[in-house]
């Protein structure tokens, strides 16, 4: 028997250790992470306990009318499990799930598992159990640029290369920088005039979370003397992950050959003891669109496809 519960703000800590001990969760669930937009959603998180009481996993999620979300704030969300989390069990936690959605007017799912390069041991149980008892169907797939830093990175593109060299002529250096406001009035101008639309954080959002989290969340420039050119947001799962979050260049940065210097000082330099740097997605419209210039522009760093895929099934 298991037992299903909302989640409820005074089992923060009981969340957040749990989340730092499971197989398969980020900073990204934690907590401080995920309430900093608790406004902009309907919580709906659920904690699963066995029969004795002890926390089995936990799912961060939200609702919308009938319909829950894992979770519509987070890039991933997924069931959270602990180690001694097994195929079995999974299946017995999505059985019990889905009666406990269906007592509480829920009859639509939509599921966000972390893509495998975010675990710390192999935690695709969910993946099957949601096949099996709920029937899910993949309703959306993206597509993510990964690098591999075990020493089988594939070989930068020819451009990529040029644009590391016109930038070490220029005196371009790349240092970590604290300086957001200027990083973000980089951002802001670019995704304005390409996509009309502001990041998905403010600047005082980036802040507020880079100061909780300050061993995860870093901010890396390119500049030349004082005038900073580019630079990127890099969001840190332990010793194990780096994910650009935000990439953006000034005009005249992206003239001088500004982020391909960033990003191979990042890869060759400051993470070469993770496994993996994510770029993150390159497609628009819950993968419907691919933007080729994107993606061309980061497999020319050696990155290949990851794939970021949702689910979701009926009750």
């Amino acid at each position: 028997m298991l037992e299903i519960r909302r989640y409820h703000s005074e089992q923060k800590e009981e969340w957040n250790l749990f989340v730092a001990r499971s197989k398969n969760g980020t900073f990204l669930i934690d907590r401080r992470y995920m309430d900093y937009h608790a406004h902009r959603f309907s919580d709906f998180s659920l904690m699963i306990y066995t029969e004795k009481g002890a926390l089995q996993a936990v799912l961060p999620a939200h609702r919308e009318d009938n319909c829950l979300f894992s979770h519509g704030g987070l890039t991933y969300g997924g069931l959270v499990m602990g180690n001694d989390m097994t195929a079995q069990k999974a299946m017995q936690v999505f059985d019990a799930l889905n009666s406990f959605l269906a007592d509480n007017g829920i009859d639509r799912v939509r599921y966000k598992p972390a893509p495998h390069i975010y675990h710390r041991c192999p935690a695709e149980e969910d993946l099957y159990a949601i096949v099996q008892c709920c029937h899910a169907r993949l309703q959306f797939r993206e597509i993510a640029s990964v690098v591999p830093l075990d020493g089988n990175m594939p070989k930068w593109s020819q451009l990529r290369v040029r644009g590391v060299k016109k930038a070490d002529r220029q005196g371009v250096q790349v240092v970590q920088s604290d300086d957001y406001a200027g990083f973000w009035n980089i951002l802001s101008d670019n995704l304005l005039q390409k996509y009309g639309k502001a990041p998905v954080h403010s600047l005082e959002e980036i802040r507020l979370l880079a100061g909780r989290f300050p061993r995860n969340i870093r901010l890396f420039v390119a500049k030349q003397g004082c005038e900073m050119l580019a630079g990127t947001v890099i969001y840190e799962t332990e010793d194990r992950i780096a994910h650009s979050q935000y990439i953006s260049a000034s005009p005249r940065g992206k003239q001088m050959g500004a982020l391909d210097k960033l990003f191979y000082h990042l890869l060759t330099e400051e993470y070469t003891h993770m496994n993996y740097f994510d770029f993150g997605i390159s497609t628009e419209q819950h993968g419907q669109w691919l933007n080729e210039n994107l993606i061309h522009q980061k497999e020319g760093f050696g990155a290949r496809a990851v794939c970021y895929d949702t689910y979701e099934w009926t009750l």
